[in-house]
């Protein structure tokens, strides 16, 4: 078991939000990419960053769309990018190793959830293709910015859907027949198995790694899903108001993510799975998906190496070089 993950006594908790957990820090002279950020846990995550003095990257599937959303920003830079696409993901980093000499934060927001089947590239399972394989390429690409950052942080959105399965290492892409959830669950998985491993690559540059699970929230993540089905988990009313228990605001969502990047109580750490602004305990793969813990076959060293080595065979991303050019 990780001796490391375990509570750390944060002044911040559930309620926290995005604003209390930037209160009071100047973040002048830090750049951050974060994805997903023209909606979303993402927008609030660049505007809360961007607030707070950052020169903040938004790469967007929908630039036109992102700038909109963003305006009025002055330390905000959009750059097109579909996760999907690795060819659109290795253009978005060279965009971005042109413009910055070093990225101190990138910020893994964007994610889909619950889709419906779909094939991308040479055929991999959507969600696994865009919430890990894009931003594993984005992040090896971007290596030689975070390892010049000299302290940099890579945070990764999880969730505690990862509680629903480890990776299907027979059959990752689902070509034995295509479950949603399931699907879901083991993209959110390898987050935190790609946060395990990035922090043993990285740790020597100075590159350190977490995943977290932002809480509960209603965002564009449930558009793939019906209302019917929202109002069936209990989630929304018929009226689409926000009924579920323990949900979170999205500054509230986006606070764990703005933890992972500024707090001085992770400092030295790494690798590790957060939630509500503190480090989650582990737990056995029988609880309660709700139950705020880890799962520890998502902090296995050997299954995250495995991963890594999965996730170069199939981007081609890597190996992680300080002077890529």
């Amino acid at each position: 078991m990780n001796e490391h993950q375990r509570p750390l006594g944060s002044p911040f908790s559930a309620s926290s939000t995005a604003d209390d957990v930037l209160s009071g820090l100047d973040l002048t002279g830090t750049t951050a990419v974060v994805t997903g950020g023209s909606s979303g846990l993402g927008m609030v995550t660049a505007r809360a960053l961007a607030a707070a003095g950052a020169h903040v990257i938004v790469p967007a599937r929908r630039p036109e769309a992102a700038r909109a959303a963003l305006k009025g920003l002055d330390s905000c830079d959009v750059v097109p990018m579909d996760l999907a696409d690795l060819g659109s993901v290795r253009a978005a980093a060279e965009g971005i190793r042109a413009a910055v000499d070093r990225v101190d934060l990138l910020m893994a927001v964007a994610g889909v959830m619950a889709t419906p089947e779909r094939r991308v590239g040479p055929g991999w399972e959507g969600q696994l293709a865009a919430n890990h394989f894009g931003h594993f390429a984005l992040a090896c690409e971007l290596y030689p910015l975070l390892a010049a950052a000299g302290g940099a942080r890579v945070v990764l959105n999880s969730s505690a859907g990862h509680a629903l399965t480890g990776i299907r290492w027979h059959d990752p892409h689902f070509r034995t027949g295509y479950d949603k959830w399931l699907a879901y669950g083991q993209s959110k998985t390898a987050n935190v198995l790609f946060a395990v491993h990035m922090d043993a690559l990285g740790r020597d540059d100075g590159v350190r790694a977490f995943a977290l699970h932002p809480g509960k929230i209603i965002t564009g993540l449930q558009r793939e899903m019906t209302r019917e089905e929202q109002i069936e988990r209990g989630w929304i009313d018929e009226h689409g108001n926000v009924i579920g228990a323990d949900f979170k605001t999205p500054s509230q969502g986006a606070a764990t993510g703005l933890w992972a990047a500024t707090s001085p109580l992770l400092k030295g750490r790494g690798g590790l799975y957060l939630e509500d602004c503190d480090v989650a305990r582990v737990v056995d793969a029988d609880g309660p998906m709700d139950d705020g813990c880890v799962r520890e076959y998502a902090l296995d060293p050997e299954a995250a190496s495995r991963l890594w080595e999965l996730s170069v065979a199939a981007t081609g991303a890597g190996p992680l070089d300080r002077s890529h050019g």
